[in-house]
Protein backbone atom coordinates (compact mmCIF):
# COMPACT_ATOMS: atom_id res chain seq x y z
CA UNK A 1 0.00 0.00 0.00
CA UNK A 2 1.27 3.22 -1.09
CA UNK A 3 0.58 6.78 -0.32
CA UNK A 4 0.37 10.43 -2.11
CA UNK A 5 -0.31 13.53 -0.78
CA UNK A 6 -1.42 16.84 -2.50
CA UNK A 7 -0.76 20.52 -1.40
CA UNK A 8 -3.49 22.78 -1.94
CA UNK A 9 -3.15 26.01 -0.50
CA UNK A 10 -3.89 25.58 2.99
CA UNK A 11 -5.18 22.50 3.22
CA UNK A 12 -3.28 18.63 2.56
CA UNK A 13 -4.95 15.96 0.97
CA UNK A 14 -3.78 12.49 1.67
CA UNK A 15 -5.14 9.70 -0.70
CA UNK A 16 -4.51 6.11 0.60
CA UNK A 17 -3.40 3.28 -2.08
CA UNK A 18 -6.92 2.14 -2.34
CA UNK A 19 -8.98 3.53 -5.22
CA UNK A 20 -9.74 3.34 -8.53
CA UNK A 21 -8.18 3.27 -11.48
CA UNK A 22 -8.95 5.97 -14.37
CA UNK A 23 -8.47 5.46 -18.30
CA UNK A 24 -8.74 8.73 -20.75
CA UNK A 25 -8.46 8.27 -24.45
CA UNK A 26 -7.38 11.13 -26.32
CA UNK A 27 -6.98 11.64 -30.26
CA UNK A 28 -3.90 13.84 -32.27
CA UNK A 29 -1.99 13.29 -35.49
CA UNK A 30 -0.40 10.07 -34.64
CA UNK A 31 -3.65 8.32 -33.46
CA UNK A 32 -5.27 7.07 -30.52
CA UNK A 33 -3.29 7.37 -27.22
CA UNK A 34 -4.58 6.29 -23.42
CA UNK A 35 -3.65 7.99 -20.23
CA UNK A 36 -3.85 5.50 -17.19
CA UNK A 37 -3.61 6.59 -13.67
CA UNK A 38 -5.26 5.90 -9.84
CA UNK A 39 -8.20 7.97 -8.52
CA UNK A 40 -7.55 7.73 -4.55
CA UNK A 41 -9.99 8.45 -2.31
CA UNK A 42 -8.55 11.19 -0.67
CA UNK A 43 -9.48 12.89 3.45
CA UNK A 44 -8.90 16.63 3.81
CA UNK A 45 -6.70 16.97 6.99
CA UNK A 46 -6.34 20.90 7.93
CA UNK A 47 -2.34 21.99 8.27
CA UNK A 48 -1.43 25.85 9.10
CA UNK A 49 1.46 27.05 9.29
CA UNK A 50 4.29 26.26 12.40
CA UNK A 51 5.15 28.63 14.51
CA UNK A 52 7.55 29.13 17.43
CA UNK A 53 6.55 28.27 20.56
CA UNK A 54 7.06 32.00 21.55
CA UNK A 55 4.56 33.36 18.98
CA UNK A 56 2.15 35.15 21.20
CA UNK A 57 -0.45 36.52 18.59
CA UNK A 58 -2.87 33.75 17.77
CA UNK A 59 -3.50 32.88 13.86
CA UNK A 60 -7.04 33.29 14.08
CA UNK A 61 -6.19 37.03 15.44
CA UNK A 62 -4.71 37.44 12.01
CA UNK A 63 -7.86 37.03 9.89
CA UNK A 64 -9.54 39.40 11.72
CA UNK A 65 -8.90 43.10 10.59
CA UNK A 66 -11.06 44.21 13.32
CA UNK A 67 -7.87 43.40 15.78
CA UNK A 68 -5.33 45.17 13.48
CA UNK A 69 -7.97 48.06 13.62
CA UNK A 70 -8.17 47.80 17.71
CA UNK A 71 -4.38 48.35 17.52
CA UNK A 72 -4.01 51.14 15.25
CA UNK A 73 -6.14 53.27 17.55
CA UNK A 74 -4.46 52.37 20.52
CA UNK A 75 -1.07 53.52 18.51
CA UNK A 76 -2.92 56.73 18.02
CA UNK A 77 -4.29 57.47 21.29
CA UNK A 78 -0.61 57.03 22.70
CA UNK A 79 0.47 59.97 20.18
CA UNK A 80 -2.85 62.40 21.67
CA UNK A 81 -1.92 62.00 25.07
CA UNK A 82 2.07 61.90 24.29
CA UNK A 83 2.06 64.65 21.34
CA UNK A 84 3.75 64.56 18.35
CA UNK A 85 7.97 64.57 17.69
CA UNK A 86 10.75 62.86 16.02
CA UNK A 87 10.92 59.43 15.14
CA UNK A 88 13.94 57.21 15.31
CA UNK A 89 14.63 54.23 13.06
CA UNK A 90 17.65 52.66 14.03
CA UNK A 91 19.40 48.95 14.79
CA UNK A 92 18.65 46.97 17.70
CA UNK A 93 21.42 45.44 17.81
CA UNK A 94 24.12 48.46 18.61
CA UNK A 95 24.30 48.17 22.10
CA UNK A 96 26.19 50.60 24.76
CA UNK A 97 29.89 49.52 23.61
CA UNK A 98 29.51 50.93 19.81
CA UNK A 99 30.51 54.22 18.90
CA UNK A 100 27.29 54.64 16.84
CA UNK A 101 25.07 54.55 20.40
CA UNK A 102 27.17 57.13 22.32
CA UNK A 103 26.47 59.70 18.72
CA UNK A 104 22.62 58.75 18.89
CA UNK A 105 22.08 59.12 22.59
CA UNK A 106 23.88 62.84 22.17
CA UNK A 107 21.45 63.32 18.97
CA UNK A 108 18.62 62.33 20.78
CA UNK A 109 19.70 64.44 24.04
CA UNK A 110 20.26 67.41 21.36
CA UNK A 111 17.50 67.26 19.07
CA UNK A 112 14.96 66.80 22.26
CA UNK A 113 16.04 70.19 23.77
CA UNK A 114 16.28 71.83 19.78
CA UNK A 115 12.76 71.26 19.22
CA UNK A 116 11.32 70.73 22.41
CA UNK A 117 9.34 67.68 21.93
CA UNK A 118 8.28 64.19 22.21
CA UNK A 119 10.97 61.00 21.43
CA UNK A 120 9.50 58.32 19.38
CA UNK A 121 11.23 55.14 18.39
CA UNK A 122 10.59 51.18 18.54
CA UNK A 123 11.12 51.45 21.80
CA UNK A 124 13.67 48.32 21.63
CA UNK A 125 17.32 48.12 22.34
CA UNK A 126 20.43 49.37 20.47
CA UNK A 127 19.84 53.15 18.87
CA UNK A 128 16.49 53.07 19.94
CA UNK A 129 17.64 52.84 23.30
CA UNK A 130 20.56 55.79 22.71
CA UNK A 131 17.36 57.86 21.24
CA UNK A 132 15.21 57.26 24.00
CA UNK A 133 17.84 57.72 27.14
CA UNK A 134 18.89 60.83 25.30
CA UNK A 135 15.78 62.32 24.93
CA UNK A 136 14.98 61.61 29.35
CA UNK A 137 18.51 63.09 29.81
CA UNK A 138 17.44 66.48 28.45
CA UNK A 139 14.08 66.01 30.63
CA UNK A 140 11.56 65.70 27.42
CA UNK A 141 8.73 63.50 27.17
CA UNK A 142 8.95 59.73 25.34
CA UNK A 143 7.21 57.32 23.76
CA UNK A 144 7.24 53.98 21.88
CA UNK A 145 6.13 51.13 19.91
CA UNK A 146 7.32 48.15 21.30
CA UNK A 147 7.08 44.91 19.49
CA UNK A 148 7.82 41.25 20.62
CA UNK A 149 10.33 40.15 18.63
CA UNK A 150 13.25 42.55 17.25
CA UNK A 151 16.68 41.57 15.36
CA UNK A 152 14.97 38.04 14.96
CA UNK A 153 15.37 37.40 18.65
CA UNK A 154 12.20 37.28 21.28
CA UNK A 155 11.91 39.61 23.77
CA UNK A 156 11.97 37.85 27.83
CA UNK A 157 8.78 40.60 28.40
CA UNK A 158 6.02 42.57 26.89
CA UNK A 159 7.34 45.33 29.24
CA UNK A 160 9.85 48.04 28.82
CA UNK A 161 12.86 47.63 31.29
CA UNK A 162 12.44 51.54 32.79
CA UNK A 163 10.10 53.22 30.68
CA UNK A 164 6.35 53.49 32.70
CA UNK A 165 3.43 51.52 30.74
CA UNK A 166 1.86 54.64 30.01
CA UNK A 167 5.01 55.99 27.81
CA UNK A 168 4.65 52.82 25.43
CA UNK A 169 2.46 50.16 23.24
CA UNK A 170 3.36 46.55 23.09
CA UNK A 171 2.25 46.15 19.53
CA UNK A 172 1.25 42.19 18.09
CA UNK A 173 0.86 43.66 14.39
CA UNK A 174 3.79 45.45 12.24
CA UNK A 175 1.20 47.38 10.68
CA UNK A 176 -0.27 49.04 13.68
CA UNK A 177 3.46 49.98 14.99
CA UNK A 178 3.97 51.23 11.29
CA UNK A 179 0.77 53.56 11.57
CA UNK A 180 1.93 55.05 14.69
CA UNK A 181 5.78 55.81 13.71
CA UNK A 182 4.24 57.73 11.06
CA UNK A 183 1.11 59.03 12.76
CA UNK A 184 3.92 60.51 15.17
CA UNK A 185 5.70 62.66 12.48
CA UNK A 186 3.02 63.77 10.81
CA UNK A 187 2.99 68.11 10.97
CA UNK A 188 -0.85 68.83 11.07
CA UNK A 189 0.54 72.63 12.08
CA UNK A 190 3.13 74.53 10.98
CA UNK A 191 4.08 74.68 14.52
CA UNK A 192 4.42 71.19 14.96
CA UNK A 193 8.15 70.45 15.54
CA UNK A 194 8.35 66.82 14.00
CA UNK A 195 11.34 64.61 11.84
CA UNK A 196 12.25 60.87 11.04
CA UNK A 197 15.93 60.49 11.69
CA UNK A 198 17.21 57.07 10.38
CA UNK A 199 19.38 55.88 11.81
CA UNK A 200 22.28 52.73 11.26
CA UNK A 201 20.35 49.67 11.54
CA UNK A 202 19.55 46.53 9.29
CA UNK A 203 16.68 44.82 7.37
CA UNK A 204 14.26 45.90 9.93
CA UNK A 205 15.46 49.78 9.91
CA UNK A 206 15.65 49.84 5.87
CA UNK A 207 11.89 48.77 5.65
CA UNK A 208 10.59 51.16 8.00
CA UNK A 209 12.85 54.14 6.40
CA UNK A 210 11.88 53.44 2.68
CA UNK A 211 8.13 53.22 3.54
CA UNK A 212 8.19 56.66 5.04
CA UNK A 213 10.18 57.74 2.24
CA UNK A 214 7.95 56.54 -0.50
CA UNK A 215 4.80 57.84 1.80
CA UNK A 216 6.73 61.11 1.13
CA UNK A 217 7.63 61.22 -2.37
CA UNK A 218 3.99 59.42 -3.38
CA UNK A 219 2.58 62.55 -0.79
CA UNK A 220 0.67 60.52 0.81
CA UNK A 221 2.07 60.53 4.44
CA UNK A 222 -0.91 62.54 5.17
CA UNK A 223 1.25 65.54 6.82
CA UNK A 224 -0.13 69.35 5.58
CA UNK A 225 3.54 70.54 6.09
CA UNK A 226 6.63 68.97 5.11
CA UNK A 227 8.30 66.24 7.42
CA UNK A 228 12.35 66.71 7.69
CA UNK A 229 13.99 63.87 7.15
CA UNK A 230 17.44 62.90 8.17
CA UNK A 231 19.49 59.92 7.15
CA UNK A 232 22.31 59.52 9.42
CA UNK A 233 25.60 58.49 7.69
CA UNK A 234 27.75 58.06 10.58
CA UNK A 235 31.27 56.40 10.03
CA UNK A 236 29.96 56.35 5.76
CA UNK A 237 27.55 53.46 6.96
CA UNK A 238 25.07 53.95 4.06
CA UNK A 239 27.84 54.93 1.72
CA UNK A 240 26.96 51.93 -0.35
CA UNK A 241 23.07 52.58 -0.23
CA UNK A 242 23.98 55.89 -1.68
CA UNK A 243 25.83 54.58 -4.57
CA UNK A 244 23.25 52.10 -5.14
CA UNK A 245 20.49 54.97 -5.25
CA UNK A 246 22.67 56.80 -7.61
CA UNK A 247 23.09 53.47 -9.91
CA UNK A 248 19.55 53.90 -10.26
CA UNK A 249 19.40 56.88 -11.77
CA UNK A 250 21.64 55.59 -14.74
CA UNK A 251 19.17 52.82 -14.78
CA UNK A 252 16.24 55.07 -15.03
CA UNK A 253 14.21 53.94 -12.24
CA UNK A 254 14.84 57.14 -10.38
CA UNK A 255 15.17 60.70 -11.85
CA UNK A 256 18.01 62.90 -11.18
CA UNK A 257 17.58 65.04 -7.58
CA UNK A 258 14.71 62.75 -6.75
CA UNK A 259 15.82 61.07 -3.73
CA UNK A 260 18.03 64.11 -2.83
CA UNK A 261 14.89 66.29 -2.04
CA UNK A 262 13.44 63.50 -0.24
CA UNK A 263 15.56 63.53 2.61
CA UNK A 264 19.27 64.91 3.90
CA UNK A 265 21.87 63.24 4.46
CA UNK A 266 24.05 63.60 7.85
CA UNK A 267 27.62 62.72 8.33
CA UNK A 268 27.47 64.42 11.39
CA UNK A 269 25.01 65.48 14.52
CA UNK A 270 26.15 68.86 14.18
CA UNK A 271 24.65 68.79 10.48
CA UNK A 272 21.07 67.67 11.54
CA UNK A 273 21.43 69.59 13.93
CA UNK A 274 21.66 73.21 11.50
CA UNK A 275 19.46 71.00 8.95
CA UNK A 276 16.27 70.82 12.17
CA UNK A 277 16.93 74.19 13.04
CA UNK A 278 15.19 75.44 9.86
CA UNK A 279 12.05 74.15 10.70
CA UNK A 280 11.85 76.08 14.08
CA UNK A 281 9.03 79.07 13.84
Amino acid sequence: MGFSTLGLCSHIFVGNGHGKNVKFQYFNDIGRSTLSFKLFNSRRVSARPLSSKFESIAFEERTSPTEVKKEIELCYELIRRLGKGVVYLGSSRMGPGHSHYSQTQELGREIATLLDCTTWSGAGPGLMDAATKGALEAGKPVGGFKIGKEAGEWTTSNFHPYLPSEAYLTCRFFSARKHGLVDAAVRRSITDRTAVVALPGGIGTLDEMFEILALIQLERIGSEHPVPFLLMNYDSFYLKLLDFLDDCKVWGTVFDGEVASLWKVCNNNSEALAYLSKFII
